[in-house]
């Protein structure tokens, strides 16, 4: 039978001890940052004053071979020894002192283990993440197991500032891989994409789940924009935003569908469920679309937005009779806004789409926005500066577009002017520049 092996602890070198040779070797001489001027405290303090001094100096002496001999007889010696009473302000003028003396913490945390080898009071000494990581590396280095252990369970259980999280991994290496699991997996992921993981839990408990939705959705924006990756951010919007899409798209088409026309009851509360359902979700798709161009991360949802042809062809026919207006009077708005947020980000270059996609924008959704102007009554006066900032919005973007493409959707618009020729400058001035383009030579 073979004896078990436990791995073993190896001494770490974590701490210096400022003996005479160590402390020398680590200083060099600079005259650059030498004194050479007499501070008042050496006037004030007389060398190996006992009554005045606080730093004792035991020099060992060997009787055999030491040629020192104390020239004053206020000198405390006997047989082996020689005590000398110094003063620290006048011993820091020297580096090695001063190196020496700078190390107070470490004597106090030597001399504390000490004392915990006869107490083991592990418990009332360390009684703070601080005091915990002062003493674990002294003890690592002394191998104090039983303090070693009590240590690394005591910072297990408690909170940590950013400083000392930053001593705690700057720790782990010297531990056992079992003493460290626990500390590393507060700060290390197992798991690539576990952050992602959470945003988008946040997300969506703050668009569908949590009662005090407009304070949750501040505090969850507010850590979308201090989230150290943007492109982790992104994603995990764009998967947010394809799922509200998805819901919206899915209660538009049943809504706008063959099999679910008429006034019979089973039906109408169907149709009342989808509409809700509908506007609900395009409410998350605004919010979720502000958080892409605030974080500039909205271009595949510009890309997915601009390729909706047959969602854009359901809400022309919903939108064409009056059964919605009496359950979700602001559905079109909703969508509408969401698509002027993202086409004035094209607009204005903050999401650089190429010309297929500015194309595809204005084709699919003026369409949605000629028959919300003219098929919607009263006009409340917010949608009416909604519609008129998506018109001129949308004559920006076709002026990006080549000649022929933007003749095509110029003809498009002249529904903007139905109204009130007065109304339409921008409408002018867009066919005003088409004119001179194509007057150029």
């Amino acid at each position: 039978m073979q004896p078990s092996t436990t791995k073993k602890r190896h001494r770490p070198n974590l701490h210096h001890h400022h003996t005479l040779s160590k402390a020398s070797q680590k200083l060099r001489r600079d005259s650059s940052s030498s004194s050479s001027s007499t501070t008042t405290t050496t006037t004030a303090s007389t060398f190996n004053d006992s009554s005045t001094a606080d730093v004792i100096l035991r020099l060992f002496i060997d009787q055999s071979s030491s040629p020192l001999t104390p020239n004053s007889s206020s000198i405390d010696q006997s047989d082996d020894d020689l005590l000398i009473y110094l003063h620290s302000p006048i011993l820091r003028r020297a580096k090695y002192f001063s190196a020496l003396l700078s190390d107070s913490n470490s004597i106090k945390t030597h001399f504390t283990i000490l004392q915990l080898l006869y107490t083991n009071d592990f418990a009332n000494v360390i009684d703070t993440s601080s005091t915990a990581l002062d003493i674990l590396p002294v003890a690592l280095e002394l191998l104090f197991e039983d303090c070693v252990s009590f240590c690394v369970k005591f910072l297990e259980a408690v909170p940590w500032s950013e400083d000392e999280e930053r001593r705690v991994v700057s720790l782990v290496p010297f531990l056992r891989q079992e003493e460290s699991e626990e500390l590393l997996a507060r700060v290390s992921l197992a798991e690539n994409d576990l952050c992602e993981q959470m945003l988008y839990g946040l997300i969506s408990t703050a668009i569908h789940n949590h009662p005090n939705m407009a304070f949750v959705k501040a505090f969850v924006a507010k850590l979308l924009r201090e989230f150290s990756s943007r492109e982790s951010a992104g994603r995990v919007l764009d998967k947010a935003f394809d799922a509200s899409l998805k819901i919206v798209k899915g209660s538009m088409e049943e809504y706008s569908s063959p099999d679910f026309r008429g006034y019979h009851n089973e039906t109408e509360a169907i149709q009342r469920l989808n509409l809700h359902t509908a506007m609900t979700n395009g409410r998350h798709l605004l919010w979720l679309v502000e958080r892409m161009i605030e974080l500039r991360v909205a271009d595949s949802a510009v890309k997915e937005w601009s390729e909706q042809s047959s969602f854009t062809a359901d809400l022309q026919r919903a939108f064409r009779d009056d059964a919605w207006r009496n359950i979700v009077p602001g559905l079109p708005a909703v969508l509408l806004r969401c698509t002027c947020k993202l086409a004035n980000a094209v607009a204005a270059g903050t999401i650089i789409a190429p010309r297929q996609v500015r194309m595809k924008l204005v084709k699919d959704w003026l369409p949605v926005l000629i028959v919300c102007r003219d098929n919607i009554s009263p006009l409340l006066p917010s949608h009416k500066s909604l519609y008129l900032e998506l018109e001129e919005t949308f004559l920006r973007i076709i002026s990006t577009l080549p000649m022929s493409d933007a003749q095509e959707m110029l003809q498009q618009c002249l529904s903007f002017s139905t109204r009130n020729v007065e109304e339409c400058p921008h409408l002018v001035a867009a066919f005003n520049i088409w004119f001179r383009r194509a007057g150029q030579p």
